[in-house]
């Protein structure tokens, strides 16, 4: 079958960074998912594995996380779908990735794809979903009908569009979100934002001058080293700051005067470490679909880049890299 991937760690301005190649068909485990991939969505851990990974048995590592397609097969043991049923899911970093003609994917991973949306549409949510969803109820343990502040640092990405989404369509949390630029700002609003400050000073000085009070759940989705100190300072009392970034070294004892907490959110635990609640993921993207279709929730697609090919991919890294991206890219299958 067709696929894409990576033989070495490269740049994304390298035309080798990427190369096509013909994969052998998937093999499912029992609770597998034998998919047709008809669309992708990017990532920035797409472009971060790229530029990492070197495959330990010299053959090329399919890379792609976020994914909807139709069902084809499934293992012994798989109960949740059946073939011809559409879904959508994020996959698992330690498997072999969505930017192929056909992928196997734990089912408990897998949700119904919402009936409302286009396959691309449907493969720009996943991953986005998941992590919000999970950095909100499991990770920061917030409560849906709390009269509370949920302060979302970087809103216009990728997790940031579907966490204040997700606040606003099931919860009663007040939702303020952080942007820098015009288009960015109205973004966040348009998705539901109660209110956005800027986060190119201290973010407690923006929050103070809005007057906006101490937010009890803070979402720290990016460049977090840079922004913590002013977040140790606007978190409430026993609040809790939920995080995601790539770093290492953060002033954490800030945080011991307010005995405020600090989590780690990664959406590829569960699969990774195969937990008990690993099915908790297909029920969280079952309950997404829900909302989509009945209108709470919309794609955070803003882009389709075309039908997968090296090109499409490579230019999508780039656009990641660039930090300037404002909701999800997505592409389409491979031509047929």
């Amino acid at each position: 079958m067709k696929a894409i991937g990576t033989l070495a760690p490269r740049p994304s301005d390298d035309p080798a960074a990427l190369i096509a190649f013909d994969a052998p068909e998937p093999a499912p485990r029992p609770r597998d998912l034998l998919v047709e991939v008809r669309a992708v969505g990017l990532n920035p851990v797409d472009a971060k594995v790229r530029a990492g990974r070197t495959p330990t048995d010299g053959q090329p590592s399919i890379l792609g996380y976020d994914a909807a397609g139709v069902v084809v097969g499934v293992g012994a043991e798989a109960s949740l779908f059946k073939v011809g049923d559409e879904v959508f899911y994020a996959g698992q970093i330690d498997r072999p990735g969505s930017n192929a003609e056909r992928q196997a994917v734990d089912e408990r991973i897998v949700g119904p794809k919402p009936k409302s949306l286009t396959f691309a549409e449907a493969a720009a949510l996943p991953l986005t979903v998941i992590t919000a969803w999970e950095l909100l109820f499991d990770r920061m343990k917030a409560g849906k009908d709390e009269d509370e502040t949920l302060l979302v640092v970087g809103g216009a990405g990728g997790v940031g569009s579907a966490l204040i989404q997700i606040a606003r369509a099931v919860t009663d949390l007040r939702v303020v979100a952080t942007a820098s630029r015009p288009e960015t700002r109205q973004w966040c609003l348009d998705l539901g934002a109660h209110a956005v400050i800027d986060h190119t000073g201290p973010i407690d000085e923006a929050l103070e001058a809005a007057g906006e009070r101490a937010p009890k759940y803070i979402a720290a989705l990016t460049q977090t080293p840079r922004h913590f100190e002013a977040l140790a300072r606007a978190i409430a009392v026993q609040g809790v700051i939920g995080c995601i970034d790539d770093f290492k070294g953060l002033p954490v004892e800030l945080l011991k005067g307010k005995s405020a907490g600090f989590v780690w959110e990664f959406m590829f635990a569960r699969p990774m470490h195969q937990t008990a609640d690993i099915q908790a993921q297909h029920d969280l993207l079952t309950q997404v679909a829900a909302l989509v279709d009945a209108g709470k929730i919309r794609t955070t697609l803003t882009e389709n880049l075309g039908p997968l090919s090296v090109e499409a991919l490579l230019e999508g890294h780039r656009r990641l890299e660039s930090g300037s991206t404002i909701g999800k890219l997505a592409l389409d299958a491979f031509p047929r």
